[in-house]
């Protein structure tokens, strides 16, 4: 691989870092009238036009990304039920996101998501055989632990449970589900990441739309149209996601992924930082404590990652 290739790649990764830390302060940061699904669909939808113009300029090259791939009937028919199913569990996981950190506060909700690791572990388990070492499952009992001391308040007692928490967990299992299921349209046909973004948000923005019009009614939903104040939050938080999977999936392109993830990692203590001075959080010891944990053992998982794949190329 190219120098410059792997640097712009590094530098794509590091640019994620800060928008990761930075979106749940925009979130919290939205008028407090402005419910969390109305703000996912909304979001939503400004992420479905910023998409647009990179999407246009992939059209105008006819012989580039899906729309110019011959696949078969049953092929198509596959690749539209996984765009489909994947969308909408992505539209499910932005109304957690919104509502994960709104309601476990910006600092524990972003930890909850460095659970990913987790859930991507027992996925590769249970439906691709991948044995993990011994080393992997220290550093992944370790995770738990820390995420059980975070959940409880560091008081490890039962009472002391945040039900909150627990919601903002399911975002990164949503989030590992899809990209299981996702791996294969992008394993098996040419689309791009604008394309796979731009479908993505399509189909989460009419998802959210239909909950939202079943729910609160199509009155709700044109007075929040009719806030500007609300959809400046709501354009700035769509721009902001929107950049940070652009640059996810062009960073991935150039270097690992566990190199990617290693650099992108900390993005918590950027939060926990951003939320002292705008959203007046207190952050407590214990939360910090978490937070060194779960990140010693996100870097522990990709060093055990990288070491068995060496052990695996020599074998």
């Amino acid at each position: 691989m190219a120098r410059g290739t792997r640097n712009l790649g590094l530098g794509y990764a590091f640019i994620c870092l800060g928008i990761l830390g930075v979106l749940p302060i925009i979130s919290n940061s939205r008028p407090p009238a402005f419910e969390a699904l109305s703000f996912a669909f909304f979001l939503s939808l400004w992420q479905l036009l910023c998409s647009l113009p990179l999407l246009f300029r992939e059209l105008a090259s006819p012989d580039k990304g899906i729309f110019a791939a011959h696949l078969g009937r049953q092929q198509k028919r596959r690749t539209i039920g996984i765009i489909l199913l994947t969308g909408a569990i992505f539209g499910l996981s932005t109304y957690v996101y919104v509502l994960g950190f709104e309601k476990a506060g910006a600092v524990s909700a972003a930890i909850a998501i460095q659970a990913y690791p987790l859930f991507a572990i027992l996925w590769e388990s249970l439906f691709l055989g991948r044995r993990k070492t011994h080393l992997e499952l220290c550093f992944t009992v370790l995770l738990l632990g820390a995420l059980g001391y975070l959940a409880t308040g560091g008081t490890w007692r039962v009472e002391g449970f945040s039900v909150w928490f627990l919601v903002a967990l399911g975002v990164p299992f949503l989030w590992s589900v899809a990209h299981v299921i996702i791996k294969e349209v992008l394993d098996r046909t040419p689309i791009t990441p604008a394309q796979v973004t731009f479908f993505r948000v399509l189909v989460s923005s009419i998802f959210l739309g239909l909950v939202l019009l079943a729910t609160a009614g199509p009155g709700a939903l044109l007075e929040d149209a009719g806030r500007p104040r609300f959809q400046v939050f709501a354009l700035a938080m769509g721009l902001v996601y929107y950049l940070e999977l652009i640059f996810w999936f062009y960073a991935v392109r150039s270097i690992d992924v566990s190199t990617a993830s290693s650099i992108t990692a900390p993005w918590p203590a950027l939060t926990m930082v951003l939320a002292i001075l705008f959203l007046d959080e207190t952050v407590q010891a214990y939360q910090v404590i978490a937070l060194l944990v779960v990140a010693a053992s996100i870097y522990g998982l990709i060093f055990a990652g990288a070491r068995k794949a060496l052990r695996d190329q020599g074998a």
